[in-house]
């Protein structure tokens, strides 16, 4: 099978295209390290040094005998989708090729349209480039359990039955996005939706909740295979941050009350879960919807973790949110149809919170203290842009 991985310079992009090529897909990645340019624009860059794209393809083809193939554009040109469709012609297509940072889409109006042009657009671009040269490609999506927002009901798979007048039907979930990201994912899951109601495309959400974990079986195989690490307060999830500020020895800052609730998993399970989505391709006119996570937490309950888990006598504070969010919350998210398909879970120990906070240990020199701290508010409307120390290489 070949599969055409869409933003594979990326965090998880990168260790999805090692992962899917050691277990003997044909893969191809396509980005316009855009990721990289954000690092510059924001003055702060991944914990981990990372090679250049070009590098960590040929150290792997060096390491394992295995090519991986590359295709440098913007999904954002659609010419440039179409031909590397073309060219490629993939049974499966990974789309990770978004801006994925809710922080950086509230800096100002420009952050905020940049965030949805590039990303409703580069699928919409996608989508009618498979409509048109193979609609039998299945488009495996990247989306987030942040379009749901915090609602006090049950949050199922994606549909919601519902009842009304005496009438009843399968409806898509209601979505109460927390962002101009989130909302740019809800934009993308009714243009896919409609896609495969018109088209007869196949495609599956995966609604994946936060991601933690720097390491897998292939980045670890040599130094130029390393992932991103980010742990600023823009790009960086929250136990990263937390890891790294137990690392250099700082409080661990808690927005708001702490209670807010989030779905999270490792990294190796988000390989495993896309495998599993490509294994068990969505029918033609469908598009099948997952939540992507493996246990939920507090803020309050990552952070008591991460002080338990440090060598050094670690505080906890709180600080005022800069978000507009529930700060309490009822939180019960749905998440069997993986499991059902045989995820087995990694899930979050003292050991691997160790692990990270070992890892940034290890390049403690690279943090950039200021970047930690929240410069973007959810209620300005102005520029926020606040850059750090200039990226270290």
């Amino acid at each position: 099978m070949k599969i055409l991985v869409l933003g594979g310079d990326g965090y998880l992009g990168w260790p999805t295209a090692l992962y899917l090529s050691k277990r003997g897909y044909r893969v191809a990645v396509v980005d316009n390290f855009l990721r990289r340019h954000y690092d510059d624009e924001m003055g702060v860059n991944s914990l981990v040094p990372i090679e250049k794209l070009s590098r960590r393809i040929s150290t792997w083809e060096m390491v394992t005998g295995l090519k991986i193939n590359s295709y440098v554009g913007d999904l954002t040109d659609n010419s440039f989708i179409y031909e590397t469709i073309k060219d490629f012609m993939p049974d499966t297509i990974v789309h990770f090729a978004e801006q994925r940072s809710a922080p950086y889409s509230m800096i100002d109006r420009d952050h905020a349209v940049h965030t949805q042009v590039n990303n409703v657009v580069g699928t919409l671009n996608l989508l009618y480039a498979i409509a048109e040269l193979n609609p039998n490609i299945h488009l495996v999506k990247l989306g987030t359990m942040g379009e749901y927002g915090t609602p006090n009901i049950d949050i199922e798979e994606g549909y919601i039955t519902i009842e009304h007048n005496g009438r009843k039907d399968v409806m898509p979930y209601p979505k109460q996005p927390g962002s101009f990201y989130h909302l740019s994912k809800v934009h993308d899951s009714h243009n896919i939706l409609f896609a495969c109601r018109i088209w007869g495309l196949k495609a599956t959400d995966l609604n994946q909740g936060v991601v933690y974990g720097q390491e897998t079986d292939e980045t670890v195989l040599h130094p130029d295979l390393a992932t991103r690490f980010d742990y600023d307060a823009v790009f960086g999830t929250v136990l990263n941050r937390f890891c790294v500020q137990a690392a250099v020895g700082v409080p661990l800052t808690v927005y708001g009350s702490g209670n807010q609730t989030r779905g999270m998993l490792n990294i190796r399970d988000t390989l495993a879960c896309i495998e599993l989505a490509i294994l068990n391709p969505a029918e033609s006119g469908e598009m099948r919807v997952y939540n992507q996570f493996t246990e939920s937490f507090s803020i309050n309950q990552i952070a008591e973790l991460v002080k338990e888990c440090s060598d050094d006598n670690v505080e906890i504070t709180k600080i005022d949110d800069p978000r507009v969010e529930a700060q309490e919350h009822y939180y019960n998210a749905k998440h069997t149809k993986l499991m059902d398909l045989g995820l087995l879970p990694h899930y979050l120990s003292k050991d691997i919170v160790k692990n990270i906070i070992n890892s940034a240990i290890k390049y403690a020199d690279r943090v950039d203290h200021l970047a930690i701290n929240p410069t973007v508010g959810w209620r300005n409307t102005k520029s926020q842009l606040i850059t750090a120390n200039p990226a270290k290489n």
